[in-house]
């Protein structure tokens, strides 16, 4: 999928669109660019290669699964320092008109804006988990956006809401995890909490009763009468979900379900065609074909 999603590099450093851009891009070599600035954020996210990121006078490298955001007005560049490894990234570019849009529905979207702004720049290394899953929400709005599908408008603008919430939630969460938790106002948040955060671990019933000091029955209780969902049932469908972000994103389909919590592939196999109707390849498959 990552091939044919991809974007051709290009040195063009202004906006074609009036809200924003994004690209994912794979190059082993690129032609250089100066140094230069924008007149809307950058959020780059660096998947893999050897560069080096010069922003004003500050230069450094990244580590796979780090998020730079570049306010406007700040020059900036990055070096590839070597070729023979494939230089991978997704840049998204938005607007500030379009931001303060975003900013008029909640003022929790201008949290990353405002650090990148008080500090010139912002970096942020997320856990792979969350990397894997912002991954795969760019590649389903890369791929909304080539296609030709009913409310296609519609499903970009709250994939791209959903985007921008998102990356706002996990670094806030991340600077703030006292507050986080001080802040649930009930069980069931707890309990979303503790799997979101341990979701590669064992979740049985017993376990998150224990960690959280709540009889079991009250759990199970609580989090059906609130959710819907039987609290297995739960767990099953947002490993699910990550496996299949994670297989978008390029992981090994092999691989992606001891990754999230599945005892075995066969389990996630099964799991899988129920939830989605097809095999997670003839899933991706179709996904590649549509992207055409």
């Amino acid at each position: 999928m990552k091939k044919d999603l991809k974007t051709k590099f290009s040195t063009r450093q202004y906006m074609l669109s009036r809200d924003f851009e994004v690209y994912y891009y794979s190059d082993s070599v690129i032609p250089d660019v100066e140094h230069h600035a924008h007149d809307y954020y950058e959020f780059y996210f660096f998947l893999e290669g050897n560069i080096t990121m010069h922003i004003g006078d500050a230069s450094f490298s990244l580590r796979p699964g780090t998020m730079v955001i570049i306010p406007p007005g700040i020059p900036h560049h990055a070096t590839l320092l070597d070729s023979n490894h494939p230089y991978r990234r997704f840049v998204f570019w938005i607007s500030e008109s379009f931001l303060s849009s975003l900013i008029g529905i909640s003022e929790d979207y201008r949290y990353l804006p405002d650090l990148a702004l008080k500090n010139t720049f912002f970096t942020h290394k997320f856990t792979e988990i969350e990397f894997n899953t912002l991954q795969g929400k760019l590649f389903s709005l890369i791929d909304e956006i080539h296609s030709d599908r009913f409310a296609k408008s519609a499903k970009i603008l709250i994939s791209v809401s959903d985007f921008m919430i998102s990356i706002n939630r996990m670094v806030y969460e991340a600077q703030n995890p006292g507050n986080t938790e001080a802040e649930s106002d009930s069980l069931y948040q707890s309990i979303i909490h503790y799997i979101e955060t341990h979701i590669d671990e064992n979740l049985s019933l017993d376990i998150i009763a224990e960690k959280l000091y709540i009889s079991k029955f009250h759990i199970s209780h609580v989090f059906t009468e609130t959710n819907g969902l039987p609290l297995h049932k739960y767990i099953t469908k947002k490993r699910l979900e990550m496996c299949r972000d994670a297989i978008l994103s390029g992981q090994d389909i092999s691989v992606v379900a001891s990754s999230y919590g599945f005892s075995d592939y066969s389990t996630f196999y099964r799991a899988f065609v129920k939830e989605y109707g097809v095999s997670p390849k003839k899933y991706k498959d179709e996904i590649i074909r549509k992207a055409h």
